[in-house]
């Protein structure tokens, strides 16, 4: 699966075609080209739940200039917030809005987009769920429904130690 081109979507879940059809009507892939932005998170994965949000990672070197481009496509839209702080020892910019009923997080730091902890987050789930199967998928989402975190539904049923987050990416 090639997670770098959102055009699997298409051919995926409802929740999924209507993710792609939102993501090209926001033209945020156009948009934010120069900052490698890729779609991360559970959406892809087809095991999100109803509120289950849109995660875009991005590389940027610039905070300002990302903020401001930001604002300039998405400011006007439904919930739009945008906060520059320190996230995992790094300067990160967060943006959040609402558009076509999803959620939708724009998450940037100064680290290529692929080597993000989201995105090799979703890598590692996918594998995963190749390995395990439909009755697999079906449990993490009733994990989640429960409450817990992807990750920690993950950790879960693997029965992994440790913290959820480096667990699942010492997994495999």
């Amino acid at each position: 699966m090639d997670f770098t081109d959102i055009a699997y979507l298409q051919a995926g879940t409802p929740r999924q075609r209507a993710a792609y059809a939102a993501l090209n009507s926001l033209g945020i892939f156009r948009h934010l080209r120069a900052f490698q932005p890729l779609l991360a998170g559970t959406i892809p994965l087809g095991i999100d739940l109803p509120g289950s949000d849109l995660d875009i990672v991005c590389c940027c070197r610039n905070h300002q200039a990302f903020g401001e481009l930001l604002q300039k496509h998405y400011g006007e839209l439904k919930g739009f917030c945008l906060n520059t702080t320190t996230c995992q020892d790094r300067l990160t910019t967060i943006a959040r809005f609402t558009y076509q009923g999803f959620p939708v997080e724009i998450f940037a730091q100064n680290m290529d987009s692929r080597k993000q902890p989201a995105f090799r987050h979703m890598l590692v789930e996918y594998k995963i769920l190749q390995q395990q199967g439909e009755r697999f998928r079906q449990q993490v989402i009733q994990l989640k429904e429960a409450g817990l975190s992807t990750e920690a539904a993950f950790v879960r049923l693997l029965q992994l130690p440790g913290d959820p987050y480096q667990a699942l990416l010492r997994s495999i």
